[in-house]
């Protein structure tokens, strides 16, 4: 198909773009749906940051597309960027089952995530170098949200009981 012809079928190179952004969101939702999980947190943790950062640099210009913006005024449309926010919610929804419910963790996990895959697609393209530390990140992020989670709630009952001895 010739450039011009993509125009009968699209309004505009932006258009293209987000039809572009919608197929690859739902490839990853797609992905995500068929994760197999095991119900213990940190197994599960560590699958779901190597499918990110496998999908991720399986095909790095759809990542740019997805996670980077770097397209100069592109914004994907409500209904493209719906899927990814349902990506985006499932993830949510696993950390709260895991019982981490504090928003900050989902990014901190985001952050981790895409900067394992960053730096392996600059530093290592079709390399494992950032991949293979997939791991040992998912392990320091468990126990740094798992004790910090223990010292609030450690935190919490003692506020408690200092009011109740009032």
């Amino acid at each position: 198909m010739q450039a011009p012809s993509l125009y009968g079928y699209f309004d505009s190179k932006l258009a293209i773009y987000d039809a572009m952004f919608a197929q690859g969101a739902t490839q990853y939702v797609e992905g995500e749906r068929h994760l197999v999980l095991s119900g213990d947190a940190l197994t599960d943790l560590k699958a779901g940051v190597h499918f990110f950062v496998e999908f991720c640099t399986s095909d790095p210009v759809r990542y740019q597309l997805l996670f980077q913006r770097t397209i100069p005024d592109f914004e994907p449309s409500p209904e493209a960027f719906a899927i990814a926010v349902g990506g985006l919610e499932a993830t949510r929804d696993r950390l709260a089952a895991m019982g981490f419910t504090d928003p900050a963790v989902l990014d901190l996990l985001t952050a981790i995530g895409t900067g394992l895959t960053d730096q392996q697609i600059s530093n290592d393209p079709g390399g494992d170098r950032w991949v293979r530390l997939v791991d040992e990140a998912m392990e320091m992020f468990f126990n740094h949200v798992s004790n910090r989670d223990a010292a609030q709630r450690s935190d919490s009952t003692t506020t408690k009981k200092s009011r109740s001895k009032r």
